[in-house]
């Protein structure tokens, strides 16, 4: 069964461009990468699909029920995470989540107690007193509290230090564990890698290919940058494999996707003074995908 199925759908604002033509599938249980640079149309998707926005073409629909015509019923079963959180500020953090818990039929007061010994999250402060990545808590917690059947999460991460963000992951472990559907936007590979099943990737408003997360993770990509005793010759480095080579005398900067000891056998046959090998971007991966596309 199909937590969400989206099918052509475009937004434009005027002339300008947000999505053309986005088609795929979430299916239940699933946690599904959204995934793209900065500017791609992941916030549009998502908030098309919320009905916080119309589309201009196209359709939306969520537990089989349309998005724009059922909205507020559907709304009953997600939390939503977006990717900046704005709140009253003279609120304290107990009575904010007590509030927003109210506009939902099934919720569990104890459940913002829970999350929030979780996130290490304190209650009893007002939300202008609050860190950026203090109030990202409080939209977790606020994105959990009534027990959501889809949870849609946009950028979560940010302002999360490394000890939350693992909390937050094994948050949402335990949501799919439940047989809770998750939809992550992201412009972070790892962050997807994580937890995802399947991921769809979006450039310019428009889906490039929704795969499945074991084959985006055996491309095996890695970044290298090469300085070298000598000059390189323009065509040392030419190897299967090797993208974005940018040859300056005696350095060197690719992206290599294959064998690593290729790469290693190769620089064995000169004087290396600093090799660094590591993971590339998500943007520097898309151009691959794009590339090919292309």
């Amino acid at each position: 069964m199909n937590v969400i199925e989206i099918i052509n759908l475009c937004k434009f604002y005027g002339k300008s461009r947000g999505i053309i033509d986005v088609s795929f599938n979430v299916e239940e249980g699933e946690v599904f990468g959204f995934i793209g640079p900065n500017g791609a149309g992941k916030s549009t998707t998502i908030r098309t699909l919320l009905s916080l926005i119309y589309p201009t073409s196209g359709s939306a629909k969520i537990f089989g029920m349309d998005c724009i015509k059922e909205g507020r019923e559907i709304r009953q079963h997600i939390g939503y995470l977006p990717s900046e959180v704005f709140y009253y500020d003279n609120m304290k953090v107990i009575d904010l989540l007590k509030y927003s818990a109210s506009f939902y039929l099934n919720s569990d007061k104890n459940r913002i107690y829970e999350l929030a010994a979780i996130m290490d999250l304190d209650l009893n402060r007002k939300i202008d007193d609050l860190s950026y990545g203090n109030k990202k808590k409080v939209g977790i917690v606020q994105g959990l509290l009534h027990r959501p059947k889809l949870i849609i999460l946009d950028e979560p991460t940010g302002g999360l230090d490394p000890l939350m963000q693992n909390r937050f992951f094994d948050l949402i472990h335990e949501e799919k564990e439940k047989g809770t559907t998750v939809l992550f936007s992201s412009h972070i590979l790892s962050e997807v890698q994580k937890i995802c099943t399947r991921v769809g990737i979006i450039k310019e408003g428009k889906m490039i290919r929704v795969e499945d997360i074991k084959t985006l993770e055996h491309t095996n990509y890695k970044k290298f940058k090469i300085e070298m005793k000598e000059a390189i010759p323009a065509e040392y480095f030419n190897i299967n494999g090797i993208s974005n080579l940018d040859v300056k005398e005696k350095a060197a900067t690719f992206i290599f996707n294959g064998d690593i000891n290729k790469i290693v056998e190769k620089l064995y046959e000169r004087k290396v003074s600093n090799l660094i090998v590591e993971e590339p971007s998500l943007e520097e991966i898309f151009l691959h995908y794009y590339d090919k596309e292309a």
